[in-house]
């Protein structure tokens, strides 16, 4: 059996490469979640593929948020969570004993609503995962931390903007360049899977565009999975939609089958503004 150590060792791997071979980056089976006596998730079962970007839809309350925070377990941080059921990433049943929250965390990273820099400088907030993940030694002896900066605010855009202030406290950039920030973070420790709790909807028209296009450019490497109430942003963004109603998953297809051609009444609805 996969261990978690298999989870973040296996990081080279580049998703459109796994995407080829079929196998899925995330699965769950028959996921029940409640919040103390709240049952937010219902027998929930899906497979989500790695190399591409799958958004989860639906009304609020639908359930979307509680099934993404599930993925690398931090919904447990907000009071008394107990589930039934089983999820695995990358093939590891994430409620197994032998599981390492930190490592899963490090494997599956977060990027919240709103941008959440640390209250630190734009330079430690790329390095501080990395400081906290990687024994001290290590860290002395070959990591060249200039270099996971420069290489990690390059891959965001953010490189040419802020390489003369790394020393600023990162809460002095634009929304856009914090949210951006936030996703620089995580690339040194270099996850296989990126969670997005609607991104962009502290952004302008503008910020939402580029952001989209940094997603977009990740998603080789990466399986993303992004909560949005936006459908535009859905249509523009996803390659694959889940349409969630009451904490169950009524509809998973391609985005342009599930808008064009939804199977399912209630799906139809939703897409249409008829409800939610």
């Amino acid at each position: 059996m996969q261990t978690n150590q298999n989870i973040s060792d296996s990081n080279a791997v580049n998703a459109a490469a796994l995407a080829a071979t079929g196998e899925v980056s995330i699965r769950t089976r028959d996921l029940d979640l409640f919040y103390g006596d709240f049952q937010a998730l219902f027998g929930v079962s899906v497979d989500i593929k790695p190399g591409i970007i799958t958004s989860l839809i639906g009304p609020s309350g639908c359930g979307k948020t509680p099934l993404l925070r599930s993925f690398n377990r931090i919904n447990e941080r907000y009071g008394n969570v107990t589930t039934n059921g089983e999820i695995s990433i990358l093939g590891k049943n994430i409620y197994d004993a032998d599981v390492s929250l930190p490592e899963l965390r490090k494997s599956v990273g977060m990027v919240f609503q709103r941008p959440n820099p640390l209250p630190i400088s734009i330079y430690d907030n790329i390095v501080f995962g990395l400081r906290a993940h990687t024994p001290r030694g290590e860290l002395k002896r070959g990591m060249d931390l200039d270099e996971v900066v420069e290489s990690a605010l390059r891959e965001v855009q953010l490189w040419e903007a802020t390489k003369n202030k790394l020393k600023d406290k990162a809460t002095s950039l634009t929304l856009e360049q914090q949210q951006k920030l936030c996703i620089a973070r995580l690339l040194p420790l270099k996850p296989r899977i990126i969670l997005m709790d609607e991104p962009c909807s502290a952004l302008d028209a503008d910020g939402i565009e580029r952001v989209e296009e940094l997603i977009n450019e990740l998603r080789e490497r990466f399986t993303i999975v992004m909560v949005t109430h936006n459908m535009g942003q859905a249509k523009r963004a996803s390659d694959e939609c889940i349409y969630m109603y009451l904490g169950k998953i009524i509809e998973h297809s391609s985005t342009a089958e599930l808008f064009l051609n939804p199977k399912e009444e209630q799906t139809a609805m939703y897409i249409e503004g008829r409800y939610g």
